[in-house]
């Protein structure tokens, strides 16, 4: 490391973490490892439990289960860091190191949104038109729509890759964070960052309208079928079809929100740490349990489960 008129050519980052208080280091890592715990254990639940019962091998529960893989994948490559510089002492991290992180991480939230835009698609056609769900969602578009989110997620979150990668110099090598996002690395750069900026801003308005409007269009004509539904019960089966996947969008979206759109004055990185706590570990943990306590299929094949194992 070289520091030059205080500038700093770094091969190496120090990641402050959550919190730099000594006396909070137990607490923050035995919190932090009972969320991920609980994160990779439900949605290691969901995907046993999808491959395991015949009766959820439909495409609502193919969706699921590339959701639970993308959820257990950021919890990883955010949180590991926590845990072993915990272990460890070392908090450390290589330049190169650091960029893959953020490059994994930032396709993979881009993939969660993409892949909640085709479940919402799967909602529209069971929804409102059941007797073609069949017919519509087969394997193969199922695996085609599932193939594209992957695909463009990780495309999308190139060019963000490739500018930061050419940063020179930094005004320290600490990142006040647990983990190397963008916006932490852009403000730590002494470089010109108004690409990187600009693209943070077309990228950050393109995913929060693009896929939020892909999102929720088909569920104006969800509400729309639900209400023609003359049977309160017929409305009440239809409603829940779709309840848990409208929970998870809206917990998604709020959190994305006010953690990379919120206004300038409250845009500091103590509360960006905050809101990407709550992304990475809390949203990813609640997923499987908003499934699987919202939908009785999942409540059902549990049971199922559970008897054949005791039996």
């Amino acid at each position: 490391m070289i520091a030059t008129n205080h500038t700093v050519l770094t091969t190496f980052f120090i990641i402050k973490g959550i919190s730099d208080v000594p006396t909070l280091q137990v607490p923050i890592f035995l919190l932090v490892l009972l969320i991920y715990l609980i994160t990779v254990g439900g949605n290691m639940t969901i995907l046993l439990l999808v491959c395991a019962d015949p009766q959820l091998h439909t495409p609502m529960y193919f969706f699921l289960c590339n959701l639970s893989i993308l959820d257990i994948s950021s919890s990883t490559v955010t949180l590991h860091k926590i845990l072993i510089s915990f272990l460890s002492g070392d908090k450390t991290v290589s330049v190169p190191s650091c960029l893959i992180q953020m490059f994994i991480f930032t396709s993979l939230v881009c993939n969660e949104l993409l892949i909640l835009t085709a479940m919402s698609y799967d909602r529209y056609v069971a929804i409102c038109n059941p007797l073609r769900y069949s017919t519509v969602m087969n394997r193969g578009v199922c695996s085609t729509l599932a193939g594209v989110c992957w695909v463009l997620g990780f495309v999308e979150s190139l060019p963000h890759l490739l500018l930061i990668s050419r940063f020179t110099c930094y005004k320290s090598n600490e990142i006040n964070h647990f983990f190397c996002d963008i916006v932490p690395l852009v403000k730590l750069s002494c470089n010109d960052t108004s690409l990187s900026d600009f693209l943070m801003f077309i990228c950050g308005l393109f995913l929060s309208t693009f896929p939020f409007v892909l999102t929720f269009i088909p569920y104006i004509f969800i509400i729309h079928t639900i209400v023609s539904i003359r049977s309160t019960l017929g409305k009440h089966k239809a409603f829940y079809t779709c309840s848990s996947h409208l929970t998870v969008v809206i917990l998604l979206y709020v959190t994305l929100v006010c953690q990379y759109l919120r206004p300038a004055s409250m845009d500091t990185l103590e509360s960006n740490k905050l809101f990407s706590l709550f992304n990475t570990a809390a949203v990813p943990m609640l997923n499987p349990l908003i499934y699987s306590l919202k939908n009785q299929e999942v409540k059902s094949a549990l049971k199922r489960r559970w008897l054949q194992m005791i039996i």
